[in-house]
């Protein structure tokens, strides 16, 4: 088996042990790393990326923890394959597609009143950085890929690693009807507006205010994307 090639992460006001995790756990939901592919060792990550080999090994943890990826002696540290029901619910249909937005606004907002409560001041400034990255003129293939990276670090900062797993597959699951939803440049400055009132309510440690900013953001995704089938 060989090993993978990965980008290194940008760089961030944050650990970096958790950047690594941010930066593979996007790669994963991606789909740059496919299920089975090799991670590099942490000598190599250390020579490869500028870092410790600690924080390779405290990545690594970090993402056996989650359930995305396996270590076994003579295989190095390999992405899980996915169960077969979840290998079920990734090919989604139209009405499914639905079906995972409307499971986006059963859960988020308790991940955002969740992360309000438990976020530490870490997850506060990489929140905030990948939200000072976002600009309405960019791509809305890069403004997608900022949108699932804020929505992944808020169900981080919750410090539940299952609510990340799920929201990381939630990403997955509904990653055409984001595109959907960043189409315009309107639609596009409307969700980074939107975020911006979610982190200042986590940031407040209002967990009510959190909950219903979220609320507000994701119907105003699930209105974008009606007006996007007009």
């Amino acid at each position: 088996m060989t090993t993978t090639s990965i980008s290194p992460p940008p760089a961030r006001a944050a650990t970096v042990s958790m950047s690594l995790v941010v930066h593979v756990e996007r790669l994963i939901a991606s789909g740059e790393l496919a299920p089975g592919s090799r991670l590099p060792s942490e000598r190599d990550l250390a020579a490869r990326w500028g870092v410790s080999r600690s924080s390779g090994r405290e990545a690594r943890l970090a993402l056996e923890s989650k359930r995305l990826v396996d270590r076994a002696p003579g295989r190095g540290t390999v992405v899980r394959h996915p169960s077969d029901d979840v290998r079920a619910l990734l090919q989604l249909g139209e009405h499914e597609v639905d079906d995972a937005a409307e499971l986006r606004l059963v859960v988020e907002p308790q991940i955002a009143a969740i992360a309000a409560e438990r976020a530490t001041r870490s997850a506060l400034l990489m929140l905030e950085e990948t939200l000072r990255q976002a600009d309405a003129s960019l791509s809305p293939e890069r403004s997608v890929e900022l949108d699932q990276e804020f929505h992944l670090l808020l169900a981080q900062a919750t410090q539940n690693p299952l609510l990340a797993t799920m929201l990381g597959l939630a990403n997955t699951w509904t990653l055409d009807h984001r595109r959907r939803s960043h189409r315009s440049r309107r639609a596009r400055q409307s969700s980074i507006d939107g975020h911006w009132e979610i982190l200042r309510a986590v940031a407040a440690g209002d967990a009510a205010e959190a909950s219903r900013a979220m609320s507000v953001h994701l119907a105003s995704v699930r209105r974008l994307v009606a007006e996007s089938h007009a």
